[in-house]
């Protein structure tokens, strides 16, 4: 078959013409592309405002649940404290008794400033020539040895009158876990505990009191 100019001039229309349409159908291609992408990047953003505000006001709930929670154990701690030391006041003079120790006093809350010092003591259990410091806490742990310690330690100083007498330290808890009661009695303290709607002294018949 003779090709002539006519066919060659149809074949290069028919030519333009389909890369027209390929032209054509690219653009098309390409612009649902472009409308799916910024569909997806404003679904991924409304996605992210959303998980951003679900955090937050996840976080916001946590806070405030957790602040309620500090309040509650706050009172609770309080109230225990004052259970235990209510429980242990009306028993500490009978208990020490029961010890040998012949206090027949007790004096609760004491507070006292000097020499720019401070000096709080729960219970102060004395007699003429003996006095015995019980801290009390609703659970009792180690750094609340060492404090009454170091209460201890400056007892006399800012509390004078006390000057002559013999100083012995006590703590009480309502909950007092083992290796604590061990770490008091090492130290000299006199440990006491509840025990069913009672106040014990934990400390065999072998100790020996530390004195101040």
């Amino acid at each position: 078959m003779t090709t002539n100019a006519d066919d060659v001039w149809r074949l290069l229309a028919e030519l333009a013409e389909a890369q027209k349409e390929t032209e054509r159908q690219f653009q098309e291609t390409r612009q649902l592309l472009q409308r799916q992408s910024e569909e997806s990047d404003r679904r991924f953003r409304e996605q992210s405002e959303e998980s951003d505000r679900r955090f937050r006001e996840t976080e916001r709930i946590i806070k405030q649940q957790n602040e309620k929670l500090n309040q509650e154990l706050g009172k609770l701690g309080n109230r225990l404290g004052e259970f235990v030391e209510w429980q242990v006041r009306p028993a500490a003079v009978q208990l020490f008794q029961k010890r040998g120790i012949a206090v027949n006093e007790f004096h609760g809350d004491l507070s006292v400033k000097r020499f720019g010092e401070a000096l709080e003591i729960d219970l102060l259990v004395v007699n003429s020539d003996q006095a015995i410091l019980v801290e009390v806490k609703s659970k009792l742990s180690q750094t609340d040895i060492d404090e009454h310690l170091e209460r201890l330690e400056k007892f006399k100083r800012l509390m004078p009158r006390y000057s002559d007498v013999k100083a012995m330290g006590a703590v009480a808890g309502m909950v007092v876990p083992e290796e604590v009661a061990r770490y008091g009695y090492r130290r000299g303290l006199f440990v006491l505990a509840q025990s069913g709607d009672s106040v014990v002294i934990l400390n065999d018949d072998k100790f020996r009191p530390r004195q101040w």
